[in-house]
Protein backbone atom coordinates (compact mmCIF):
# COMPACT_ATOMS: atom_id res chain seq x y z
CA UNK A 1 0.00 0.00 0.00
CA UNK A 2 1.33 3.44 -0.98
CA UNK A 3 2.23 5.77 1.83
CA UNK A 4 -0.13 8.69 2.31
CA UNK A 5 0.61 11.68 0.05
CA UNK A 6 2.88 9.75 -2.33
CA UNK A 7 1.72 10.15 -5.97
CA UNK A 8 0.87 7.01 -7.93
CA UNK A 9 2.48 7.28 -11.37
CA UNK A 10 0.65 5.19 -13.98
CA UNK A 11 1.90 6.74 -17.22
CA UNK A 12 5.53 7.35 -18.21
CA UNK A 13 6.87 10.87 -17.89
CA UNK A 14 6.92 11.59 -21.65
CA UNK A 15 3.14 11.09 -21.98
CA UNK A 16 0.62 13.92 -21.77
CA UNK A 17 -2.97 13.34 -20.81
CA UNK A 18 -6.04 15.53 -21.23
CA UNK A 19 -9.31 14.45 -19.63
CA UNK A 20 -12.99 15.48 -19.91
CA UNK A 21 -13.71 19.07 -20.94
CA UNK A 22 -10.03 19.79 -21.59
CA UNK A 23 -9.83 16.98 -24.16
CA UNK A 24 -13.09 18.04 -25.81
CA UNK A 25 -12.09 21.72 -25.90
CA UNK A 26 -8.72 20.91 -27.49
CA UNK A 27 -10.26 18.66 -30.15
CA UNK A 28 -13.02 21.13 -30.98
CA UNK A 29 -10.51 23.96 -31.24
CA UNK A 30 -8.31 21.96 -33.61
CA UNK A 31 -11.29 21.10 -35.81
CA UNK A 32 -12.45 24.70 -35.91
CA UNK A 33 -9.00 25.99 -36.84
CA UNK A 34 -8.93 23.62 -39.83
CA UNK A 35 -12.41 24.79 -40.90
CA UNK A 36 -11.42 28.46 -40.55
CA UNK A 37 -8.34 27.83 -42.72
CA UNK A 38 -10.39 26.81 -45.76
CA UNK A 39 -13.50 28.88 -45.04
CA UNK A 40 -12.30 31.95 -46.94
CA UNK A 41 -11.96 29.87 -50.13
CA UNK A 42 -15.69 29.03 -50.33
CA UNK A 43 -17.77 30.31 -53.22
CA UNK A 44 -17.18 32.17 -56.49
CA UNK A 45 -15.48 35.06 -54.68
CA UNK A 46 -13.41 32.89 -52.34
CA UNK A 47 -9.73 33.73 -51.99
CA UNK A 48 -6.76 31.48 -52.83
CA UNK A 49 -4.05 30.11 -50.55
CA UNK A 50 -0.35 29.95 -51.30
CA UNK A 51 1.32 26.88 -49.81
CA UNK A 52 5.10 26.56 -49.75
CA UNK A 53 6.58 23.22 -48.67
CA UNK A 54 9.99 22.63 -47.06
CA UNK A 55 11.58 22.16 -50.50
CA UNK A 56 10.30 25.55 -51.64
CA UNK A 57 7.67 24.13 -54.04
CA UNK A 58 4.67 26.44 -54.36
CA UNK A 59 1.00 25.51 -54.71
CA UNK A 60 -1.59 28.25 -55.29
CA UNK A 61 -5.16 26.98 -54.99
CA UNK A 62 -8.57 27.42 -53.44
CA UNK A 63 -9.42 23.73 -53.66
CA UNK A 64 -10.18 22.70 -50.07
CA UNK A 65 -8.75 19.19 -50.21
CA UNK A 66 -5.52 20.34 -51.90
CA UNK A 67 -4.97 22.97 -49.18
CA UNK A 68 -5.54 20.43 -46.40
CA UNK A 69 -3.35 17.76 -48.04
CA UNK A 70 -0.48 20.20 -48.49
CA UNK A 71 -0.64 21.51 -44.90
CA UNK A 72 1.66 19.81 -42.40
CA UNK A 73 -0.88 19.09 -39.69
CA UNK A 74 0.23 17.53 -36.41
CA UNK A 75 -2.94 17.52 -34.33
CA UNK A 76 -4.84 14.18 -34.48
CA UNK A 77 -8.30 15.82 -34.29
CA UNK A 78 -7.35 18.13 -37.17
CA UNK A 79 -6.22 15.08 -39.17
CA UNK A 80 -9.68 13.56 -38.71
CA UNK A 81 -11.24 16.64 -40.32
CA UNK A 82 -8.80 16.38 -43.21
CA UNK A 83 -10.09 12.81 -43.72
CA UNK A 84 -13.56 14.34 -44.23
CA UNK A 85 -12.21 16.40 -47.14
CA UNK A 86 -10.36 13.42 -48.64
CA UNK A 87 -13.50 11.24 -48.48
CA UNK A 88 -15.56 13.97 -50.12
CA UNK A 89 -12.97 14.29 -52.90
CA UNK A 90 -12.89 10.53 -53.49
CA UNK A 91 -16.67 10.05 -53.47
CA UNK A 92 -17.89 13.07 -55.42
CA UNK A 93 -14.88 15.18 -56.45
CA UNK A 94 -16.24 18.50 -55.20
CA UNK A 95 -17.71 20.09 -52.06
CA UNK A 96 -14.62 19.48 -49.92
CA UNK A 97 -14.61 23.00 -48.46
CA UNK A 98 -18.36 22.79 -47.78
CA UNK A 99 -17.91 19.53 -45.84
CA UNK A 100 -15.08 20.88 -43.66
CA UNK A 101 -16.79 24.23 -43.00
CA UNK A 102 -20.02 22.48 -41.90
CA UNK A 103 -18.00 20.16 -39.63
CA UNK A 104 -16.26 23.16 -38.05
CA UNK A 105 -19.58 24.90 -37.41
CA UNK A 106 -21.16 21.74 -35.95
CA UNK A 107 -18.22 21.57 -33.52
CA UNK A 108 -18.66 25.27 -32.59
CA UNK A 109 -22.37 24.76 -31.88
CA UNK A 110 -21.58 21.61 -29.89
CA UNK A 111 -19.11 23.57 -27.76
CA UNK A 112 -21.83 26.12 -26.92
CA UNK A 113 -24.10 23.27 -25.77
CA UNK A 114 -21.30 21.69 -23.73
CA UNK A 115 -20.86 25.04 -21.96
CA UNK A 116 -24.56 24.82 -21.03
CA UNK A 117 -23.84 21.41 -19.47
CA UNK A 118 -25.57 19.42 -22.20
CA UNK A 119 -23.99 15.95 -22.25
CA UNK A 120 -22.05 14.97 -25.43
CA UNK A 121 -24.23 11.87 -25.89
CA UNK A 122 -27.36 14.05 -26.01
CA UNK A 123 -25.72 16.36 -28.57
CA UNK A 124 -24.76 13.32 -30.69
CA UNK A 125 -28.32 11.93 -30.51
CA UNK A 126 -29.74 15.30 -31.53
CA UNK A 127 -27.30 15.59 -34.45
CA UNK A 128 -28.23 12.08 -35.63
CA UNK A 129 -31.96 12.95 -35.60
CA UNK A 130 -31.25 16.17 -37.48
CA UNK A 131 -29.03 14.38 -40.02
CA UNK A 132 -31.75 11.83 -40.77
CA UNK A 133 -34.26 14.63 -41.29
CA UNK A 134 -31.80 16.60 -43.44
CA UNK A 135 -31.24 13.64 -45.79
CA UNK A 136 -35.01 13.07 -46.11
CA UNK A 137 -35.62 16.72 -46.93
CA UNK A 138 -32.72 16.83 -49.41
CA UNK A 139 -34.39 14.00 -51.35
CA UNK A 140 -37.65 15.99 -51.28
CA UNK A 141 -36.12 19.20 -52.64
CA UNK A 142 -33.90 17.47 -55.23
CA UNK A 143 -34.78 17.99 -58.89
CA UNK A 144 -34.67 15.08 -61.35
CA UNK A 145 -32.70 15.54 -64.57
CA UNK A 146 -32.04 13.24 -67.49
CA UNK A 147 -28.45 12.05 -68.19
CA UNK A 148 -28.76 13.41 -71.76
CA UNK A 149 -29.69 16.94 -70.62
CA UNK A 150 -26.40 18.38 -71.92
CA UNK A 151 -27.24 22.02 -71.13
CA UNK A 152 -27.91 21.25 -67.47
CA UNK A 153 -24.74 19.15 -67.23
CA UNK A 154 -22.77 22.12 -68.58
CA UNK A 155 -24.30 24.36 -65.91
CA UNK A 156 -23.25 21.86 -63.23
CA UNK A 157 -19.69 21.80 -64.60
CA UNK A 158 -19.60 25.63 -64.72
CA UNK A 159 -20.78 25.85 -61.09
CA UNK A 160 -17.91 23.57 -60.05
CA UNK A 161 -15.36 25.63 -62.03
CA UNK A 162 -16.61 29.07 -60.89
CA UNK A 163 -14.38 30.64 -58.28
CA UNK A 164 -11.31 28.70 -59.34
CA UNK A 165 -8.47 29.91 -61.54
CA UNK A 166 -10.13 28.51 -64.66
CA UNK A 167 -13.30 30.61 -64.32
CA UNK A 168 -12.70 32.89 -67.31
CA UNK A 169 -12.79 29.91 -69.70
CA UNK A 170 -15.53 28.02 -67.87
CA UNK A 171 -17.92 27.73 -70.85
CA UNK A 172 -15.29 26.15 -73.08
CA UNK A 173 -14.08 23.87 -70.25
CA UNK A 174 -17.65 22.84 -69.37
CA UNK A 175 -18.21 21.70 -72.98
CA UNK A 176 -14.99 19.68 -72.95
CA UNK A 177 -15.79 18.09 -69.57
CA UNK A 178 -19.38 17.14 -70.38
CA UNK A 179 -18.37 15.60 -73.72
CA UNK A 180 -15.53 13.68 -72.03
CA UNK A 181 -17.78 12.26 -69.29
CA UNK A 182 -20.58 11.34 -71.73
CA UNK A 183 -18.05 9.51 -73.92
CA UNK A 184 -16.92 7.15 -71.14
CA UNK A 185 -20.38 6.15 -69.82
CA UNK A 186 -20.67 2.35 -69.79
CA UNK A 187 -23.76 0.30 -70.68
CA UNK A 188 -24.97 0.42 -67.05
CA UNK A 189 -24.96 4.22 -67.03
CA UNK A 190 -21.90 4.38 -64.76
CA UNK A 191 -18.89 6.62 -65.31
CA UNK A 192 -15.34 5.37 -64.74
CA UNK A 193 -13.44 8.62 -64.13
CA UNK A 194 -10.11 6.77 -64.53
CA UNK A 195 -10.82 6.54 -68.27
CA UNK A 196 -10.58 10.32 -68.57
CA UNK A 197 -6.89 11.14 -68.67
CA UNK A 198 -5.79 14.65 -67.76
CA UNK A 199 -2.54 15.57 -69.53
CA UNK A 200 -1.01 18.96 -68.66
CA UNK A 201 1.21 21.23 -70.75
CA UNK A 202 1.92 24.90 -70.02
CA UNK A 203 2.68 27.59 -72.58
CA UNK A 204 -0.79 28.40 -73.97
CA UNK A 205 -3.94 30.12 -72.65
CA UNK A 206 -6.57 28.11 -70.75
CA UNK A 207 -8.93 28.45 -73.75
CA UNK A 208 -6.64 26.14 -75.75
CA UNK A 209 -7.57 23.21 -73.49
CA UNK A 210 -8.99 20.49 -75.75
CA UNK A 211 -10.59 17.05 -75.69
CA UNK A 212 -8.90 14.27 -77.64
CA UNK A 213 -11.18 11.32 -78.45
CA UNK A 214 -8.42 8.88 -77.72
CA UNK A 215 -5.24 8.86 -75.68
CA UNK A 216 -2.30 11.27 -75.48
CA UNK A 217 0.96 9.72 -74.28
CA UNK A 218 3.67 12.00 -72.91
CA UNK A 219 6.42 10.09 -74.77
CA UNK A 220 8.20 10.26 -78.10
CA UNK A 221 9.16 7.74 -80.79
CA UNK A 222 12.12 5.61 -79.73
CA UNK A 223 13.90 6.24 -83.04
CA UNK A 224 13.84 9.35 -85.27
CA UNK A 225 13.87 7.10 -88.38
CA UNK A 226 10.38 5.86 -87.51
CA UNK A 227 7.35 7.43 -89.20
CA UNK A 228 6.00 10.50 -87.37
CA UNK A 229 2.45 9.91 -88.53
CA UNK A 230 0.58 6.64 -89.11
CA UNK A 231 -2.91 6.65 -90.60
CA UNK A 232 -5.24 3.64 -90.24
CA UNK A 233 -3.03 2.45 -87.42
CA UNK A 234 -2.98 -1.18 -86.31
CA UNK A 235 -1.78 -0.99 -82.74
CA UNK A 236 0.03 -3.69 -80.72
CA UNK A 237 0.22 -3.30 -76.93
CA UNK A 238 3.12 -5.27 -75.41
CA UNK A 239 3.79 -5.89 -71.75
CA UNK A 240 7.17 -7.45 -72.49
CA UNK A 241 10.55 -6.06 -73.54
CA UNK A 242 11.70 -6.21 -77.16
CA UNK A 243 15.14 -7.23 -75.97
CA UNK A 244 17.17 -10.42 -75.69
CA UNK A 245 16.15 -12.00 -72.42
CA UNK A 246 18.80 -12.50 -69.80
CA UNK A 247 19.13 -15.90 -68.19
CA UNK A 248 17.14 -16.54 -65.00
CA UNK A 249 20.26 -17.58 -63.08
CA UNK A 250 23.67 -15.90 -62.99
CA UNK A 251 25.52 -17.40 -65.92
CA UNK A 252 28.96 -16.85 -67.39
CA UNK A 253 29.68 -17.65 -71.02
CA UNK A 254 33.34 -18.20 -71.93
CA UNK A 255 34.27 -17.84 -75.58
CA UNK A 256 37.75 -18.84 -76.71
CA UNK A 257 37.30 -18.58 -80.47
CA UNK A 258 36.68 -15.08 -82.02
CA UNK A 259 34.43 -16.70 -84.62
CA UNK A 260 32.21 -17.99 -81.82
CA UNK A 261 31.91 -14.45 -80.47
CA UNK A 262 30.70 -13.25 -83.87
CA UNK A 263 28.27 -16.17 -83.95
CA UNK A 264 27.00 -15.20 -80.48
CA UNK A 265 26.44 -11.55 -81.51
CA UNK A 266 24.78 -12.63 -84.77
CA UNK A 267 22.47 -14.97 -82.83
CA UNK A 268 21.38 -12.05 -80.60
CA UNK A 269 20.73 -9.92 -83.68
CA UNK A 270 18.78 -12.76 -85.28
CA UNK A 271 16.57 -13.15 -82.19
CA UNK A 272 15.79 -9.42 -82.17
CA UNK A 273 15.02 -9.48 -85.91
CA UNK A 274 12.69 -12.46 -85.38
CA UNK A 275 10.83 -10.54 -82.66
CA UNK A 276 10.32 -7.57 -84.99
CA UNK A 277 9.30 -9.92 -87.85
CA UNK A 278 6.65 -11.49 -85.59
CA UNK A 279 5.24 -8.04 -84.83
CA UNK A 280 5.33 -7.08 -88.52
CA UNK A 281 3.66 -10.35 -89.55
CA UNK A 282 0.54 -9.50 -87.53
CA UNK A 283 0.10 -6.32 -89.60
CA UNK A 284 0.93 -3.98 -86.70
CA UNK A 285 2.32 -0.59 -87.71
CA UNK A 286 2.32 1.00 -84.22
CA UNK A 287 3.77 -0.59 -81.05
CA UNK A 288 3.33 0.63 -77.49
CA UNK A 289 5.66 -1.24 -75.16
CA UNK A 290 5.44 -1.14 -71.36
CA UNK A 291 9.07 -2.29 -71.06
CA UNK A 292 12.30 -1.47 -72.91
CA UNK A 293 13.15 -1.75 -76.63
CA UNK A 294 16.71 -2.72 -77.61
CA UNK A 295 18.63 -0.25 -79.82
CA UNK A 296 18.96 -2.83 -82.58
CA UNK A 297 15.27 -3.72 -82.33
CA UNK A 298 14.52 0.00 -82.74
CA UNK A 299 16.53 -0.04 -85.98
CA UNK A 300 14.62 -3.06 -87.32
CA UNK A 301 11.27 -1.53 -86.32
CA UNK A 302 12.19 1.72 -88.07
CA UNK A 303 13.17 -0.23 -91.23
CA UNK A 304 9.80 -1.97 -91.11
CA UNK A 305 8.07 1.43 -90.94
CA UNK A 306 6.64 0.75 -87.48
CA UNK A 307 6.19 3.60 -84.99
CA UNK A 308 7.22 2.37 -81.52
CA UNK A 309 7.03 3.90 -78.03
CA UNK A 310 8.66 2.35 -74.96
CA UNK A 311 8.27 2.56 -71.16
CA UNK A 312 4.57 3.44 -71.41
CA UNK A 313 2.85 3.61 -68.02
CA UNK A 314 0.53 0.74 -67.08
CA UNK A 315 -2.43 3.13 -66.65
CA UNK A 316 -1.82 4.52 -70.15
CA UNK A 317 -1.65 0.99 -71.59
CA UNK A 318 -5.05 0.21 -70.06
CA UNK A 319 -6.52 3.42 -71.51
CA UNK A 320 -5.04 2.57 -74.94
CA UNK A 321 -6.63 -0.88 -74.74
CA UNK A 322 -10.04 0.70 -73.98
CA UNK A 323 -9.73 3.35 -76.68
CA UNK A 324 -8.43 1.18 -79.53
CA UNK A 325 -9.87 -2.23 -78.66
CA UNK A 326 -6.38 -3.79 -78.51
CA UNK A 327 -5.41 -6.56 -76.08
CA UNK A 328 -2.31 -6.18 -73.91
CA UNK A 329 -0.01 -9.12 -74.80
CA UNK A 330 2.69 -10.41 -72.44
CA UNK A 331 4.59 -12.52 -74.98
CA UNK A 332 5.42 -11.46 -78.55
CA UNK A 333 4.98 -15.07 -79.75
CA UNK A 334 1.32 -14.90 -78.68
CA UNK A 335 0.59 -11.71 -80.65
CA UNK A 336 -2.06 -12.28 -83.34
CA UNK A 337 -3.86 -9.92 -85.76
CA UNK A 338 -6.97 -10.22 -83.53
CA UNK A 339 -5.04 -8.67 -80.61
CA UNK A 340 -4.39 -5.44 -82.49
CA UNK A 341 -6.34 -2.27 -81.87
CA UNK A 342 -7.35 0.34 -84.41
CA UNK A 343 -7.06 4.11 -84.61
CA UNK A 344 -7.56 6.50 -87.51
CA UNK A 345 -4.40 8.38 -86.68
CA UNK A 346 -1.31 7.97 -84.49
CA UNK A 347 0.97 10.98 -84.67
CA UNK A 348 3.88 12.52 -82.81
CA UNK A 349 3.32 16.26 -82.27
CA UNK A 350 5.26 18.93 -80.46
CA UNK A 351 3.32 20.54 -77.60
CA UNK A 352 5.11 23.34 -75.72
CA UNK A 353 8.42 22.06 -77.05
CA UNK A 354 7.87 18.44 -75.93
CA UNK A 355 7.01 15.55 -78.21
CA UNK A 356 3.77 13.72 -77.42
CA UNK A 357 2.06 10.81 -79.13
CA UNK A 358 -1.59 11.40 -80.09
CA UNK A 359 -3.81 8.35 -80.69
CA UNK A 360 -7.00 9.67 -82.29
CA UNK A 361 -10.10 8.71 -84.31
CA UNK A 362 -10.59 5.48 -82.39
CA UNK A 363 -13.53 3.27 -83.34
CA UNK A 364 -15.05 3.08 -79.85
CA UNK A 365 -13.21 5.67 -77.77
CA UNK A 366 -14.05 4.48 -74.27
CA UNK A 367 -11.03 6.40 -73.04
CA UNK A 368 -10.42 10.07 -73.72
CA UNK A 369 -7.78 12.67 -72.84
CA UNK A 370 -8.23 16.28 -71.80
CA UNK A 371 -5.11 18.20 -72.78
CA UNK A 372 -5.01 21.00 -70.19
CA UNK A 373 -3.24 24.23 -71.11
CA UNK A 374 -2.20 27.20 -68.98
CA UNK A 375 0.17 30.12 -69.39
CA UNK A 376 2.31 29.04 -66.41
CA UNK A 377 2.73 25.85 -64.42
CA UNK A 378 0.76 27.15 -61.43
CA UNK A 379 -2.16 28.31 -63.58
CA UNK A 380 -2.19 24.99 -65.43
CA UNK A 381 -2.17 22.95 -62.19
CA UNK A 382 -5.13 24.94 -60.79
CA UNK A 383 -7.07 24.50 -64.07
CA UNK A 384 -6.41 20.74 -63.90
CA UNK A 385 -7.77 20.65 -60.31
CA UNK A 386 -10.90 22.56 -61.40
CA UNK A 387 -11.43 20.14 -64.31
CA UNK A 388 -10.98 17.15 -62.00
CA UNK A 389 -13.65 18.54 -59.61
CA UNK A 390 -16.04 19.25 -62.47
CA UNK A 391 -15.59 15.75 -63.94
CA UNK A 392 -16.60 14.34 -60.53
CA UNK A 393 -19.79 16.38 -60.27
CA UNK A 394 -20.89 15.72 -63.86
CA UNK A 395 -20.29 11.98 -63.35
CA UNK A 396 -22.37 12.03 -60.13
CA UNK A 397 -25.22 13.82 -61.85
CA UNK A 398 -25.32 11.35 -64.73
CA UNK A 399 -25.28 8.38 -62.33
CA UNK A 400 -27.84 9.74 -59.83
CA UNK A 401 -30.00 11.98 -62.04
CA UNK A 402 -30.66 14.38 -59.15
CA UNK A 403 -29.54 17.96 -58.55
CA UNK A 404 -30.13 20.76 -56.05
CA UNK A 405 -29.76 24.53 -56.40
CA UNK A 406 -26.51 26.18 -55.31
CA UNK A 407 -25.79 29.55 -53.70
CA UNK A 408 -26.69 28.39 -50.18
CA UNK A 409 -30.32 27.66 -51.20
CA UNK A 410 -30.51 24.02 -49.96
CA UNK A 411 -28.80 24.86 -46.64
CA UNK A 412 -31.26 27.68 -45.82
CA UNK A 413 -34.23 25.49 -46.75
CA UNK A 414 -32.91 22.53 -44.73
CA UNK A 415 -32.27 24.78 -41.72
CA UNK A 416 -35.87 26.06 -41.92
CA UNK A 417 -37.35 22.55 -42.13
CA UNK A 418 -35.09 21.14 -39.39
CA UNK A 419 -36.10 23.99 -37.05
CA UNK A 420 -39.75 23.06 -37.61
CA UNK A 421 -38.85 19.43 -36.96
CA UNK A 422 -37.04 20.43 -33.71
CA UNK A 423 -40.37 21.53 -32.23
CA UNK A 424 -41.49 17.88 -32.37
CA UNK A 425 -38.37 16.59 -30.55
CA UNK A 426 -38.65 16.20 -26.79
CA UNK A 427 -35.92 16.67 -24.21
CA UNK A 428 -32.53 18.31 -24.53
CA UNK A 429 -32.00 16.71 -27.93
CA UNK A 430 -34.18 19.56 -29.26
CA UNK A 431 -31.33 21.99 -28.50
CA UNK A 432 -28.90 19.88 -30.56
CA UNK A 433 -31.36 19.62 -33.48
CA UNK A 434 -31.71 23.43 -33.52
CA UNK A 435 -27.93 23.79 -33.28
CA UNK A 436 -27.61 21.50 -36.34
CA UNK A 437 -30.03 23.72 -38.28
CA UNK A 438 -28.08 26.86 -37.32
CA UNK A 439 -24.80 25.17 -38.30
CA UNK A 440 -26.02 24.50 -41.86
CA UNK A 441 -26.52 28.24 -42.38
CA UNK A 442 -22.76 28.72 -42.11
CA UNK A 443 -22.63 28.11 -45.90
CA UNK A 444 -24.78 31.09 -47.05
CA UNK A 445 -23.23 33.21 -44.27
CA UNK A 446 -19.70 32.38 -45.47
CA UNK A 447 -20.66 33.02 -49.11
CA UNK A 448 -21.85 36.49 -48.06
CA UNK A 449 -18.71 37.19 -45.99
CA UNK A 450 -16.38 36.09 -48.79
CA UNK A 451 -18.23 38.38 -51.21
CA UNK A 452 -17.96 41.46 -49.01
CA UNK A 453 -21.68 41.44 -48.13
CA UNK A 454 -23.21 41.77 -44.68
CA UNK A 455 -23.73 38.16 -43.48
CA UNK A 456 -26.54 38.97 -41.00
CA UNK A 457 -28.60 41.04 -43.45
CA UNK A 458 -28.09 38.43 -46.16
CA UNK A 459 -29.14 35.55 -43.94
CA UNK A 460 -32.24 37.35 -42.63
CA UNK A 461 -33.22 38.19 -46.22
CA UNK A 462 -32.70 34.58 -47.35
CA UNK A 463 -34.73 33.18 -44.46
CA UNK A 464 -37.62 35.57 -45.11
CA UNK A 465 -37.71 34.75 -48.84
CA UNK A 466 -37.59 31.00 -48.15
CA UNK A 467 -40.57 31.27 -45.80
CA UNK A 468 -42.60 32.75 -48.65
CA UNK A 469 -41.35 31.90 -52.09
CA UNK A 470 -39.60 28.56 -52.56
CA UNK A 471 -36.69 26.23 -52.09
CA UNK A 472 -34.34 27.24 -54.93
CA UNK A 473 -33.69 30.82 -53.78
CA UNK A 474 -30.04 31.51 -53.05
CA UNK A 475 -27.50 34.30 -52.86
CA UNK A 476 -26.17 35.85 -56.05
CA UNK A 477 -22.74 36.85 -54.72
CA UNK A 478 -22.11 39.20 -57.65
CA UNK A 479 -25.17 41.42 -57.04
CA UNK A 480 -25.96 40.63 -53.39
CA UNK A 481 -29.56 39.85 -54.39
CA UNK A 482 -31.60 36.76 -53.51
CA UNK A 483 -32.42 35.05 -56.81
CA UNK A 484 -33.72 31.72 -58.13
CA UNK A 485 -30.55 29.67 -58.48
CA UNK A 486 -32.19 27.16 -60.82
CA UNK A 487 -32.98 29.91 -63.32
CA UNK A 488 -29.46 31.32 -62.93
CA UNK A 489 -28.01 27.88 -63.72
CA UNK A 490 -26.18 27.57 -60.37
CA UNK A 491 -26.76 23.89 -59.62
CA UNK A 492 -24.94 21.00 -57.92
CA UNK A 493 -25.43 17.24 -57.77
CA UNK A 494 -27.51 16.00 -54.83
CA UNK A 495 -24.67 13.64 -53.87
CA UNK A 496 -22.27 16.55 -53.19
CA UNK A 497 -24.63 17.89 -50.53
CA UNK A 498 -25.60 14.55 -48.94
CA UNK A 499 -21.99 13.37 -48.73
CA UNK A 500 -20.82 16.71 -47.27
CA UNK A 501 -23.48 16.71 -44.54
CA UNK A 502 -23.06 13.01 -43.68
CA UNK A 503 -19.25 13.09 -43.41
CA UNK A 504 -19.25 16.41 -41.50
CA UNK A 505 -21.76 15.07 -38.97
CA UNK A 506 -19.99 11.75 -38.49
CA UNK A 507 -16.60 13.40 -37.95
CA UNK A 508 -18.15 15.80 -35.41
CA UNK A 509 -19.81 12.93 -33.54
CA UNK A 510 -16.54 11.02 -33.40
CA UNK A 511 -14.68 14.00 -31.92
CA UNK A 512 -17.45 14.65 -29.36
CA UNK A 513 -17.21 11.07 -28.08
CA UNK A 514 -13.58 11.59 -27.04
CA UNK A 515 -13.19 12.58 -23.38
CA UNK A 516 -9.64 11.38 -22.73
CA UNK A 517 -6.51 11.99 -24.82
CA UNK A 518 -3.29 10.18 -23.92
CA UNK A 519 -0.46 11.38 -26.11
CA UNK A 520 3.11 10.13 -26.22
CA UNK A 521 5.84 12.57 -27.10
CA UNK A 522 7.86 12.27 -30.29
CA UNK A 523 10.84 9.97 -30.55
CA UNK A 524 14.18 10.88 -28.92
CA UNK A 525 15.52 12.78 -31.92
CA UNK A 526 12.77 15.38 -31.48
CA UNK A 527 12.63 15.30 -27.69
CA UNK A 528 15.36 17.93 -27.40
CA UNK A 529 13.06 20.38 -29.10
CA UNK A 530 10.42 19.80 -26.45
CA UNK A 531 7.82 19.02 -29.11
CA UNK A 532 5.06 16.54 -28.40
CA UNK A 533 3.21 14.65 -31.11
CA UNK A 534 0.06 16.52 -30.16
CA UNK A 535 1.63 19.90 -30.70
CA UNK A 536 0.89 20.46 -26.99
CA UNK A 537 -2.68 19.75 -28.03
CA UNK A 538 -3.06 23.43 -28.67
CA UNK A 539 -3.04 22.89 -32.41
CA UNK A 540 0.47 22.94 -33.87
CA UNK A 541 -0.47 23.45 -37.49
Amino acid sequence: MATLGQPVIVLPENVKRYVGRDAQRMNILAGRVIAETVRTTLGPKGMDKMLVDDLGDIVITNDGVTILKEMSVEHPAAKMLIEVAKTQEKEVGDGTTTAVVIAGELLRKAEELLDQNVHPTIIINGYQLALKKALEELENIAIDIKPDDVEMLKKIAMTAITGKGAEKAREKLAEVIVEAVRTVIDENGKVDKDLIKIEKKEGAPIEKTELIKGVVIDKERVNPQMPKKVENAKIALLNCPIEVKETETDAEIRITDPAKLMEFIEQEEKMLKEMVDMIKATGANVVFCQKGIDDLAQHYLAKAGILAVRRVKKSDMEKLAKATGAKIVTNIKDLTPEDLGEAGLVEERKVAGDAMIFVEDCKHPKAVTILVRGTTEHVMEEVARAIDDAIGVVACTIEDGKIVAGGGAPEVELARRIRDFAETVEGREQLAVKAFADALEVIPRTLAENSGLDPIDTLVNLRAKHERDGVTLGLDVFTGEVVDMLEEGVVEPLRVKTQAIISATEATEMLLRIDDVIAAEKLDKDKDKGDSDMGDMGGDF
